[in-house]
């Protein structure tokens, strides 16, 4: 099994490839033509469509996050989306103790959600998120600790399937209506917003949207190299053989929910990562980002995609974004029905995603070509 896993990944090194060059190639052309190609030309690029580009990579780089966990290593979580909004709201607080005066009620410490609740002093858990390295720290941090813990317990007790998923599901949904109580000191029902600036540089000024595009780039690139490096290494061929065979594996010896620690904490950091990118490219970060249903859009999408793939995720995550914001525009009372279509045409004609049906769709053209050819052959003779 585990001599055959290198033979697998050489097929999909040529895809990921693929990916990682139009990334890159996004990267160096979308500032030229947002920035250098005046507004006349058809070529450029408005500052809208780059931030919106720029959000459908965040997504993409919390689909590569469930990839790694699901795809590879046969845990599925249905609530990642609680980590993807964790490093959103340490990012979100950063962002919200740099409004200082310029905030509706001018005050110089309290963010004015808390002026308005009549709060007297800012939270212990506020401070030091004035500074931008303790706050990409507590991005990493927070759902990185949070994945251990409830990794520990929860792969101690050997909770799989679909039990661990539930459970997962809960997480995410018990945090949702925690950071819906003002109590809690985050925004509640409204969320944190309004931010004015990041290290200096205005949020809404085209270089700094082109910034933060660039650095979404920057971070999906190295997701996918990290979990590919991971994945091709020995530690991830154990994470696959515990997803095809984990009794077997536990039986040779392998420490098995060590493995699988390992994998979901580093997934959990990648989505809080994500999540921070996400939050000022978007301007607000909400408790419905908890919610359930947002993990469970993630999942769908890393199955249009093709797991397992780590590139196919991203393909899957666009694809399903871009068709959110068409439906939600045009038609917003039919997107959970077509989001719901797409899952199960994905589960029962296209099991291994959008990458996957490929080579079945190539061959099908190949012998249709092929039958052509000994028709119009037989015809002459």
């Amino acid at each position: 099994m585990l001599k055959r896993f290198p033979a697998a990944l050489a097929g999909e090194d040529r895809g990921l490839a693929a990916t990682l060059v139009v990334l890159v190639a996004l990267g160096l052309l979308v500032p030229v033509f947002n920035l250098v190609i005046g507004e006349g030309s058809f070529l450029h690029i408005p500052t809208y469509l780059v931030s919106l580009m720029g959000k459908y990579l965040c997504y993409a780089l919390l689909a590569v996050a469930v990839d790694l966990i699901w795809g590879y290593g046969g845990i599925l979580s249905l609530g990642h989306g609680a980590f993807f909004a964790l490093g959103g709201y340490a990012m979100g607080m950063h962002l919200m103790r740099q409004i200082g005066t310029r905030g509706v009620y001018g005050d110089p410490v309290l963010p004015d959600f808390m002026v308005f609740l009549a709060w007297k002093n800012l939270p212990w858990y506020w401070h030091g998120f004035d500074n931008f390295a303790i706050a990409m720290a507590a991005v990493v941090l927070v759902p990185g600790l949070l994945a251990f813990v409830f990794g520990w317990f929860a792969f101690r007790s050997r909770v799989t399937g679909v039990y661990l998923s539930i459970i997962t599901q809960a997480l995410t949904f018990a945090l949702m209506l925690a950071f819906f109580q003002n109590a809690l000191g985050f925004g509640g029902n409204n969320g944190l917003t309004d931010f004015k600036e990041l290290l200096g540089f205005n949020l809404q000024a085209d270089g700094t949207r082109i910034s933060l595009f660039v650095a979404t780039v920057i971070a999906l690139v190295g997701g996918l190299v990290i979990c590919r490096l991971i994945v091709g290494s020995k530690l991830g061929r154990v994470v696959t053989a515990v997803r095809d065979a984990e009794s077997r594996t536990r039986f040779l010896g392998y420490r098995v929910e060590a493995f699988k620690v390992f994998a979901f904490t580093v997934s959990a950091v990648i989505a809080g990562i994500a999540g921070a990118l996400y939050v000022p490219q978007v301007g607000i970060i909400n408790p419905s980002e908890f919610s359930p249903a947002a993990s469970i859009e993630i999942v769908i999408a890393v199955a249009v995609g093709g797991r397992g793939t780590l590139w196919g995720p991203v393909i899957g995550a666009v694809l399903v974004n871009y068709a959110k914001t068409f439906f939600t525009g045009e038609l917003p009372e039919i997107w959970l029905f077509v989001l719901g279509g797409m899952f199960m045409a994905v589960t029962l004609f296209m099991p291994k995603g959008v990458i996957g049906a490929w080579p079945s769709v190539r061959d099908a053209l190949a012998n249709g070509r092929a039958r052509q050819r000994r028709t119009v052959t037989e015809a002459g003779e």
